[in-house]
């Protein structure tokens, strides 16, 4: 028996059924916050407070704070401390902090070059917040030449090992049937790896940033968002395969670098890494495998010598957008809702490799569990847990 649509007429005789519960709704809410019923049952005790420091800039002008407020009621910064010292500051805007807003706050503190600070916030109701400077630096300022220098990092950490990953396409040309399937599944090992380093990260961050905005959840809905929203695109026509897959492999490593690159550069500008000839170096040999994944899709094929180019751009490009936008204006929330992004992107890839594998072979899931899958899944973790250990500082 085939259903029937309901008339025009019977949807239009819901719309007030739709109308009244939403009208009740907003009613009881505007109700709730014009006579705050519950003020009554209140008792004298201080209002609770959240204080999170998400920007610190040092300058010739002395300490300068952007502060979140995440408290149940307006919040007010009576005295700042530094190294145990009372400090004079301005706040702008002045005034109380309403819950999700934010200030700076701007100290003519005489900050020295390489040591640690401890700066304490007082609110009028006694509440402290601490936030530590490690190593004091320079706040980077937008210059052009820093802009070049951060380029050319990023372009040799991100895009130059991805090329090199990619050299190695014409000798892998010739691969046999089990080759491939190695080399596939060495790009759901490296990518795997990515996943757990990039979650990893981003609930770090999330830790890191305001409460209200609701760290590990934002991560998680992120992460489950972009993951379905590139399923839903992936499969618009056809199951992806050769050039398309490995375009979806680069747009998910290129995500992950983006997110790395905000952390970097963050952690740059505050002074609390030092980018060295053995750091580079290791960023650099940790990405090739990277070139090699991307590569393995497109065996088969003949693409064009800027098809390469673009796969390489895509893939370690964004590791120097992050690293201009974490050195310049690096916030906790935002580098981890990047990073979370980069996780369901990454995550949608590797079950596009698999079921890529599973109808290359045409073996169903029993693919997954050969020998020169298995072998390869493993050999792709360990290079990348591997190489890792050479850029954890």
């Amino acid at each position: 028996m085939s259903e029937t649509a309901p008339p025009p007429g019977s949807r239009l005789g819901n719309l007030p059924w739709l109308l009244l519960p939403t009208a009740l709704i907003l009613a009881v809410v505007a109700w709730v916050v014009l006579t705050d019923p519950l003020k009554n049952l209140g008792s004298d005790a201080p209002p609770v407070e959240g204080l999170t420091v998400e920007r610190t800039i040092l300058d010739d002008d002395g300490l300068r704070l952007l502060v979140r407020a995440g408290g149940s009621e307006p919040m007010v910064i009576a005295q700042i401390q530094v190294d145990s010292a009372y400090w004079q500051f301005v706040q702008d805007p002045p005034g109380p902090i309403s819950r999700g807003s934010s200030a700076w706050l701007k100290l003519p503190f005489p900050w020295m070059l390489g040591e640690a600070h401890t700066i304490t916030l007082v609110t009028n109701t006694g509440a402290t917040f601490e936030h530590a400077i490690e190593v004091a630096v320079p706040t980077p300022k937008p210059s052009a030449g820093q802009l070049r220098q951060q380029a050319l990092v990023g372009l040799f950490v991100g895009v130059l090992p991805v090329v090199l990953g990619l050299m190695f396409y014409p000798a892998l040309r010739n691969v046999r049937p089990q080759g491939m399937n190695f080399l596939l599944a060495l790009t759901v090992g490296l990518l795997l790896f990515l996943l757990i380093d990039t979650l990893e990260e981003a609930f770090s961050l999330a830790a890191e940033s305001a409460v209200i905005f609701q760290g590990p959840m934002m991560v998680m809905l992120a992460a489950l968002s972009s993951f379905l929203l590139l399923m839903a695109v992936s499969h618009r026509h056809s199951a992806p395969g050769g050039l398309a897959l490995a375009t979806f492999i680069s747009l998910g490593i290129g995500l992950h670098n983006f997110g790395e690159g905000l952390a970097i550069g963050a952690a740059f500008a505050t002074g609390s890494a030092g980018l060295g000839t053995f750091l580079i170096m290791g960023f650099a040999l940790h990405n090739i495998t990277e070139g090699i994944g991307i590569a393995a899709p497109i065996l088969s094929k003949r693409p064009p010598l800027w098809v390469f180019a673009a796969l390489a751009l895509l893939a370690g490009g964004p590791a120097v957008i992050g690293m201009w936008m974490g050195s310049l204006a690096f916030a906790a929330h935002w580098a981890a809702l990047a990073l979370a992004i980069g996780a369901g992107a990454i995550l949608q890839v590797v079950v596009q490799v698999c079921l890529y594998l599973m109808r290359l072979n045409k073996a169903g899931i029993e693919t997954l569990f050969s020998r020169s899958v298995l072998s390869g899944f493993l050999v792709g973790l360990a290079v990348m847990y591997a190489t890792a250990t050479l850029i954890k500082i």
